[in-house]
């Protein structure tokens, strides 16, 4: 693959700048809700060295009642000052699973203004399995001050999304599994709805992943979403089931050189249970 420092990097990227002293690495696991998986536990038992824990639930916004929301500007410069982690630096984001959650965190730098951001392709257990170096103590971490520049192109809300539906003016891709997307399987957080935003295309992220859970090639995505009918040269609006999963998605698009794509943060958690938008079953 091709080292992107604002999109992806390998294993072996990272092993050559992982004494940089302007290098920040982030592991930002995280698990849907029934998954027996602790990840800030995890974290303490073994981290690629220097990293930081990004805990996506706790750098949220406490106000809302939906699951680990992008949080208010100010709350995000004063976690990421207490890591360490500001202006200046090339930032590294991992999870645990491969790629899962760490586009989240890479989507999160965006909308707060930052592109030096990469995500590391393969995540730990690439790292692990070619046998490279973890540790379990925590960085030293000085202050850094981080500048916010909030992109509201983005980042999507309900009511922009239901616009979108109603004109067809922008796509919406759906990066749960196929089974949720028709509803025929169940959600994993009780009391949605089943189905999809209409007139949505389904790209179940798994399907962006290679064996080893590193991305596919530029060519091979490409295939991906046309294949499932989306136009990569035009807008697109990525959901899922809790904004995590969409930005795989997105940046999956950003490596295809679409910057017309936002995240609807909300996702299915939020759609599958507002009671005045409409819901769609079946296929595309």
């Amino acid at each position: 693959m091709s080292d992107d420092p604002r999109t992806l990097v390998s294993t072996d990227w990272l092993a050559a700048h992982l004494k940089d002293p302007d290098l920040r690495i982030l592991d930002a696991s995280w698990y849907l809700p029934g998954v027996e998986r602790d990840p800030r536990a995890e974290y303490d038992a073994a981290h690629i060295p220097g990293a930081r824990f990004f805990d996506i639930d706790e750098i949220s916004d406490a106000r809302s009642d939906l699951p680990h929301m992008a949080p208010p500007a100010e709350k995000f410069m004063s976690r990421m000052r207490a890591m360490g982690v500001g202006d200046g630096h090339q930032i590294v984001v991992y999870d645990g699973a491969g790629i899962q959650s760490a586009p989240r965190v890479w989507w999160l730098f965006r909308l707060m203004g930052h592109r030096d951001v990469a995500v590391l392709d393969g995540g730990l257990p690439k790292w692990q399995a070619e046998g490279r170096a973890v540790e379990d103590m925590p960085p030293v971490v000085k202050d850094r001050h981080l500048t916010v520049r909030f992109q509201n192109h983005l980042v999507r809300d309900v009511t922009q999304v239901s616009q979108a539906a109603k004109l067809g003016s922008t796509q919406i891709v759906d990066a749960r599994a196929a089974g949720r997307f028709r509803g025929d399987a169940p959600e994993p957080r009780e009391g949605l709805r089943a189905g999809h935003v209409p007139g949505s295309r389904n790209v179940p992220f798994t399907g962006l992943l290679n064996s080893d859970k590193t991305m596919k090639t530029p060519d091979e995505t490409r295939a991906v979403f046309e294949t499932a009918g989306v136009d990569v040269t035009k807008p697109v609006i990525t959901t899922c089931g809790s904004g995590i999963t969409a930005a795989i998605l997105s940046l999956a698009l950003e490596r295809l050189g679409n910057n017309s794509w936002s995240l609807y943060d909300g996702s299915w958690a939020e759609w599958g249970m507002f009671p005045t938008v409409p819901v769609a079953t079946g296929d595309a």
